[in-house]
């Protein structure tokens, strides 16, 4: 009588909260922790239709609507996901070609700035005009070596 008294006053209501507790605590915070705002925006519409069938209420037009929506609402944020997207990739490839125009027009410029440019001095190893050679005398530097070959022919 004794085990019989202790198994269903302590160990049974013991057995009861633990049921409890893992059913209405562990379980509920591991499907809080998997439950998004998709899934709640998702299970709405159901929530709808259940009470409206439930209490034999009758649903507008409107209201049905929105449960459509937010039932659907994956595929609205696809496509809008999709526009932003392709929107994104046009700005970007505009924005690429106007920088090579951009590139390209200042290499064009800078180039005909350097054309346009009067300021160019000659290279140093064009020879500006012929020097005189030191130590000949002034006769020879007018006929260049011909009287060298001459005298020593």
């Amino acid at each position: 009588m004794k085990q019989w008294w202790r198994r269903w006053t302590y160990e049974v209501p013991l057995a009861i909260g633990d049921a409890l507790w893992e059913a209405l605590v562990v379980q509920l915070a591991a499907l809080l922790d998997r439950l998004t705002v998709r899934k709640v925006i998702a299970f709405i519409p159901v929530v709808i239709l259940i009470g409206a069938y439930y209490h034999s209420i009758p649903i507008p037009p409107e209201l049905m609507l929105i449960g459509d929506f937010l039932a659907y609402i994956d595929i609205f944020s696809v496509l809008f996901l999709v526009g932003v997207l392709s929107r994104f990739t046009t700005i970007l490839f505009v924005v690429k070609q106007a920088a090579a125009r951009i590139a390209s027009l200042a290499g064009h410029v800078v180039a005909q700035l350097q054309r346009l440019d009067a300021r160019h001095r000659r290279k140093r190893s064009a020879p500006t005009r012929p020097r005189r050679k030191p130590g000949q005398p002034e006769d020879d530097r007018a006929y260049g070596d011909v009287w060298g070959q001459v005298a020593f022919a």
